[in-house]
């Protein structure tokens, strides 16, 4: 598993991320599309092909969460595009208005690489779990959900992690097969 002690941003390359996620969202607020970023004038820290999501909150309640699992582009790319969507994409909200932009707080979490899970049952993987370092992903045919381990701020317990993710992935609390695939991965989040 990729330690997040392996990701190095300095506090000024994340306040740079901070500082790009809101510009992206002020650019997307203007114009209608993300913040076009040229990565090399960014450290190169920020150049890296890292994975991440952008998390939205107004008034203590979420109001966009969007990322990927797999890193594709540079990290500072990724961050602007990401804050675009969680902003007017996220399917779960209405695109953000104007009036909104202040009361926005924005958390980016960058993602190690996901590390497939061996268990023989669902008693097993709930002896494996984290809590509060493992994010999950879950795999089965067509459903698939994951959750940032920010989740378990809201969440009692691994059984309750679980069960909210197998739901999110279009599975119901009860289910288990043991042909699921379930990874772990952690995030170094600011």
């Amino acid at each position: 598993m990729v330690l997040m002690s392996s990701i190095k941003l300095s506090d000024e390359d994340q306040q740079t991320c901070l500082q790009i996620a809101r510009e992206s969202i002020k650019y997307g607020l203007q114009q209608g599309t993300a913040l076009k970023i040229i990565t090399h004038d960014y450290s190169g820290n920020l150049q890296q092909n890292l994975a991440t999501f952008v998390t939205l909150h107004k008034s203590g309640e979420l109001r966009g969460c969007i990322g990927t699992l797999e890193a594709y582009q540079p990290l500072i790319n990724d961050i602007a595009e990401h804050a675009f969507a969680a902003a007017f994409k996220d399917p779960r909200f209405p695109a953000l208005e104007k009036n909104e932009f202040e009361q926005l707080d924005v958390k980016i979490s960058v993602l190690g690489k996901p590390e497939p899970m061996t268990f023989k049952d669902e008693e097993d993987l709930l002896q494996q779990i984290r809590p509060g370092v493992d994010g999950l992903i879950l795999e089965h045919g067509y459903n698939r959900g994951t959750f940032l381990p920010s989740v378990w701020e809201q969440v009692e317990d691994k059984k309750e992690f679980l069960n909210h993710l197998k739901v999110k992935a279009g599975l119901s609390q009860q289910w288990w097969d043991n042909a699921v695939k379930i990874s772990r991965y952690e995030t170094f989040s600011f």
